[in-house]
């Protein structure tokens, strides 16, 4: 990273760029230090557009032990497609392991998505990017109207940054819509979830995920019987925190 890098400059100049642009700049300024985050789903573009800039691009991947079988299968695919190693980070078997035993396996419809999102999912990232410098994220403007509207293209990570590290996060898809995405993918014929067939938008753990209905925004298949405002799993916790202060 250059001695110059300004977070809110770069954010500032690139906010209307492309996204092969944004990710660009994130390759000049972290080369090797970069690492892209694949849910399994339509951010299957990112890694498409990452591995055309640095065919060794760093991907990884969380393995919450939930996943649909569809998603772990398409994860494979896209290994396959690209010849790229993805990293699987799965959970602490010492912390899930008693939490099963004391709650269950869905003790999430109960209690709400946190406790389990934050075992399965948050420590894992954390552990993660812990040795990272900077990742670049899939999120888009469009996911989620109540968390994610003001998703910047490039921004400090608040949610995993430490008084002595400084976690860079860069959000290539942010401006780009549903519709565009999915042109991306047919134009160019890249692998895609199965499960996008069935009327799966946003997809995650399978207890937590389901298909929408036509006009339901995407977000309405994840946590349906949670408010609608937080269907966060603590991956983008800044969002959450960022608009509570708005």
């Amino acid at each position: 990273m250059s001695p110059s890098f300004d977070v809110v400059e770069f954010a500032t100049t690139y906010a209307n760029k492309s996204a092969q642009d944004i990710l660009k700049l994130a390759f000049a300024e972290f080369g090797d230090d970069l690492w892209i985050s694949f849910s399994g789903a339509e951010d299957v573009v990112l890694v498409d557009m990452a591995w055309k800039l640095n065919k060794n691009v760093k991907v990884f991947s969380l393995d919450t032990g939930r996943l649909h079988p569809e998603t772990y299968r398409f994860i494979d695919q896209v290994r396959e497609h690209y010849k790229i190693d993805i990293e699987l980070v799965s959970p602490d078997y010492t912390k899930l392991e008693p939490f099963v035993k004391e709650k269950g396996l869905f003790s999430f419809y109960k209690d709400g998505h946190g406790e389990c999102c934050g075992i399965r999912k948050i420590e894992p990232l954390r552990r993660k990017l812990s040795g990272v410098t900077a990742w670049a994220t899939g999120q888009r403007r469009d996911q989620s109207p109540g968390t994610r509207s003001a998703v910047a293209v490039l921004e400090i990570d608040t949610a995993f940054s430490t008084p002595e590290r400084t976690l860079y996060k860069f959000n290539p898809l942010a401006q780009m819509t549903s519709e565009e995405i999915w042109g991306y993918i047919r134009m160019l014929e890249l692998p895609y979830n199965s499960l996008h067939e069935r009327g799966f938008i946003s997809i995650g753990c399978e207890p937590c995920t389901r298909p929408v209905l036509p006009n339901q925004h995407e977000r309405e298949g994840r946590w349906w019987w949670e408010e609608a405002t937080q269907k966060e799993c603590g991956l983008h916790a800044g969002n959450i925190i960022s608009k509570s202060k708005a």
